[in-house]
């Protein structure tokens, strides 16, 4: 079994270091995937958030640099045309990016990242990190129970929630352009489902630096 890399120095012949992984959580507003990504963090030890830059006002509540990253359009324009994004999108009439310097250095510390992005996000990582990548779409149970959770959860005006409940046809459509996708129908099973795939696709071969020379050294007997 891959030892972490914490485990081993680099300079041993033997070690087995992991690159991270591009971890996409999508779904609906409402449908979950918040309280999921939550539950991951707490008990993921080698996972770390995205956090992303918005021209979005800020929330009550919300912190800059946790949350996300609140910036004015100039700015979010400039890292756009930097090429500072791995991916970028404008969503309810604002816009949303990904930072690349900070993703690519975790993965490259054998660390994953959790992103909670949208399918046209998703689409432009898959584009240009494929191999990095695992997405998840987080679907609710039913219609009424998605509305149920709009506005349990109190956050939203009236407006705001019948403008999500119409276009949650339209994000939903794009299930099948993701590797894993997720009922809540119980929060904690779906939380536990998300943890198992993000386990075993931590086993994959490919993620594994160093292995060949693992098992090259196996069969010479070290």
């Amino acid at each position: 079994m891959a030892r972490p890399a914490s485990g081993r120095t680099h300079d041993d012949p033997l070690s087995i270091r992991r690159r991270g992984m591009m971890l996409v959580l999508s779904s609906p507003s409402g449908a979950g995937k918040t309280s999921i990504s939550r539950a991951l963090l707490e008990s993921e030890r080698e996972l770390d958030l995205s956090v992303s830059v918005t021209t979005r006002p800020k929330r009550p509540g919300e912190v800059d640099g946790v949350h996300y990253r609140f910036i004015e359009r100039v700015d979010f324009d400039l890292m756009v045309n930097r090429g500072e994004l791995l991916e970028h999108a404008k969503v309810f009439d604002h816009y949303y990016g990904t930072p690349r310097a900070p993703v690519m250095r975790a993965l490259e510390e054998g660390r994953d990242v959790l992103f909670d992005i949208d399918w046209q996000g998703t689409q432009q990582l898959r584009e240009s990190a494929r191999d990095d990548l695992v997405s998840v779409f987080v679907l609710p149970p039913s219609t009424a129970d998605l509305e149920r959770r709009l506005r349990t959860r109190a956050r939203d005006s009236e407006e705001t929630i019948a403008r999500r409940m119409i276009h949650a046809p339209d994000e939903m459509i794009h299930w099948d352009a993701y590797d894993y996708v997720v009922v809540n129908v119980d929060f904690t099973e779906s939380a536990g489902q998300v943890s198992a795939i993000l386990q075993a696709e931590r086993l994959r071969t490919g993620r594994q630096i160093g292995l060949s020379n693992f098992v090259t050294r196996l069969r010479q007997g070290y």
